[in-house]
């Protein structure tokens, strides 16, 4: 089936950046950002070198954008990881230390997977389908959440249409979906995001605190939307530092 639309060339992809363990290495698929409209090229390969670095396996995740809508892009993350985790053995991974990390709408889909996963179908005649789709670790860097008050509109508007359901916005807004199973989570965001206001990463948190969920959030003073690494930035260039030091925490790295 051809791709639909020019950002979708050879989409959806999956692009291994391995490491060379003793054992089995952890791994992270990497979703960037970009509306829903395209993946920004910054938030792809230069994080997956940052994790390898870690001695952490990444995959950047090429998933398809507008004018594919819901539920194509989140099918498109859960095949991923359940891919991962049926090539595990061969690429050296553990299939129990995968998880995902994704910036800005990449976040959304990110904390898509997060909490509307499921745990396989064992009747499938694919054997890639019987996997989990439920990471085991979520990095969100300042991600779209909300697609109510605080949502982004241009994300919303891609993934959903011009007037969708209103059970399909509360679906896709992340921090109603938020159970005790969703896995440990990382975030962080600028205060004076102009793009995705920082309430977006707030929601989140508190979802997580009420269903006791361990995270990590981070907020920094000042900051435009879309930094990615941060190297350059006055503030946040501390973020890959401490998403460091919390993936050690959760045995990743």
């Amino acid at each position: 089936m051809d791709s639909i639309g020019e950002e979708n060339q050879g989409c959806p992809s999956l692009t291994l950046y391995p490491v060379a363990n003793e054992g089995l290495s952890s791994a992270v698929i990497v979703c960037p950002g970009g509306g829903y409209g395209r993946r920004a090229p910054h938030e792809g390969e230069p994080v997956a070198e940052w994790l390898n670095g870690l001695g952490i396996s990444a995959f950047v995740l090429n998933y398809r954008v507008a004018p594919y809508e819901h539920p194509i892009p989140l099918q498109d993350a859960q095949r991923a990881i359940r891919t991962v985790r049926h090539h595990a053995e061969q690429w050296g991974i553990d299939p129990n230390r995968l998880g995902i990390l994704g910036f800005s709408a990449g976040g959304h889909l990110a904390s898509s997977a997060g909490t509307l996963f499921d745990a396989g179908n064992q009747d499938a005649a694919d054997p890639v389908e019987r996997q989990s789709s439920r990471p085991d670790a979520l990095i969100l860097c300042y991600p779209v959440i909300s697609l109510y008050e605080y949502g982004h509109m241009g994300s919303k508007r891609n993934l959903l249409g011009e007037a969708p359901d209103e059970k399909l916005v509360s679906l896709l807004s992340t921090e109603k979906q938020v159970s005790s199973d969703t896995p440990p989570t990382f975030l962080w965001h600028t205060a004076d995001d102009a793009a995705v206001p920082v309430e977006n990463s707030l929601l989140f948190a508190a979802a997580l605190s009420r269903h006791k969920v361990p995270y990590d959030l981070h907020v920094f003073e000042s900051g435009r939307h879309g930094i990615g690494m941060a190297s350059d930035h006055d503030e946040a260039y501390i973020w890959p530092e401490l998403c460091a030091n919390w993936l050690k925490k959760q045995k990743f790295a």
